[in-house]
């Protein structure tokens, strides 16, 4: 089961040191292994929250997830998106940003580097939002009990969510323009951009998480009725089994996904620099990460693991929040890369153990 779930990140991870080795050399063998480390060790609660919603949609969109999914997140994110980044913040056309990765990557990194406060904005908002809608919701099973109960309670307050994240994102807008002010003005536009592109980030994730959630409903109601039906023609004796999402569910649900993986990836594009500004090698490097974090998505919806420990998903909306809050303070304060992935590590990591401990109990109960 492990090696038929992991064969494609395997391969994957071959082709991708090869090519390294024929592009630059022995040393960029050790550049691409050191880079596709950094974004497994970032994004393993991507993995742990991409399973929480995989699981909920039919064996087609999983199918879709695991290809269309996989060349937009390689792709997209880990290729096209510094590029993009570069051509707008510079306001270069697509190919002269492609030229400047490849001849003055310097200047390129310098560029990247310009434009990480919005980068940091709009993925910390949106990530911020995940966390905030997750602890403000009131669940049957609690890991932080003392912790979770009270704030499940002031989740009754509608919109609670948007308020505190937006609290947040202005109190870093003008963190960065006080920044800016003791820098005698050189960057005095920044807290406008940061302002904006969190907000954007705000928007998107209302506008996908909103259709997905609408449509996952809709497909419910529908399910419920249909099982009503049957009891009423004695057809059946009980509820089916969990709905499914498919259609219009599942392809709004598919680009949550996305986008969540792309608010993950923010992190490891960014401090993929402070390893290389070699846009080749720093492709081939996260590229075989996020083939690994596919896999491990894969691997924890096919294993039922977020049903056996229960606890996982808890940890890694913690470890959301705090990724949230790091790349927020990024946009004035560096943070080395390590830190994110350890608080990330070592928050599943405890969640894990709690989930063993409580399983543990309810077998000597038992």
């Amino acid at each position: 089961m492990l090696l038929k779930t992991f064969r494609w990140a395997f391969a994957v991870t071959a082709v991708g040191l090869a090519a390294g080795v024929l592009y630059d050399g022995w040393t960029a063998l050790g550049i691409v292994a050191i880079l596709s480390v950094l974004e497994i060790s970032l994004s393993f609660d991507n993995a742990v929250i991409n399973a929480g919603i995989l699981k909920k949609m039919n064996a087609f969109w999983q199918k879709i997830f695991l290809t269309v999914g996989i060349v937009i997140a390689v792709f997209g994110m880990r290729l096209v998106f510094p590029v993009v980044i570069v051509a707008i913040s510079a306001r270069l056309s697509p190919w002269n940003a492609v030229d400047l990765a490849l001849t003055d990557k310097d200047r390129y990194q310098e560029l990247v580097t310009d434009a990480h406060p919005s980068i940091a904005a709009f993925g910390g908002m949106f990530l911020l939002m995940i966390f905030l809608d997750f602890v403000f919701e009131d669940r049957e099973i609690k890991w932080l009990g003392w912790l979770e109960r009270p704030l499940a309670r002031l989740g009754s307050v509608d919109m609670l969510s948007v308020c505190i994240a937006l609290i947040v994102l202005l109190a870093s807008s003008l963190t960065f323009g006080a920044q800016a002010h003791q820098h005698g003005g050189t960057h005095a536009d920044k807290a406008e951009t940061v302002l904006l592109a969190g907000i954007a980030g705000l928007i998107t994730y209302m506008v996908v998480g909103g259709l997905s959630g609408f449509f996952e409903r809709k497909l419910e109601d529908e399910e419920e009725r249909e099982n009503e039906a049957e009891e009423a023609a004695g057809r059946t004796g009980g509820r089916g089994a969990p709905v499914k999402l498919a259609g219009k569910a599942a392809f709004f649900m598919f680009l949550y996904l996305e986008v969540l993986d792309a608010s993950f990836s923010f992190d490891g594009v960014i401090g993929a620099f402070a390893i290389t500004n070699d846009i080749v090698l720093m492709a081939l490097g996260l590229g075989i990460g996020a083939m690994y974090v596919r896999s491990l998505t894969v691997y924890l919806v096919r294993q039922g693991t977020l049903d056996d420990y229960v606890y996982l998903e808890h940890g890694a909306h913690y470890a959301i929040g705090a990724l949230s809050l790091i790349l927020l303070v990024t946009i004035r304060y560096q943070i080395n890369e390590i830190v994110t992935g350890l608080v990330g590590v070592v928050l599943i990591g405890a969640s894990f153990w709690s989930s063993v401990r409580r399983n543990r109990a309810l077998r000597t109960a038992a």
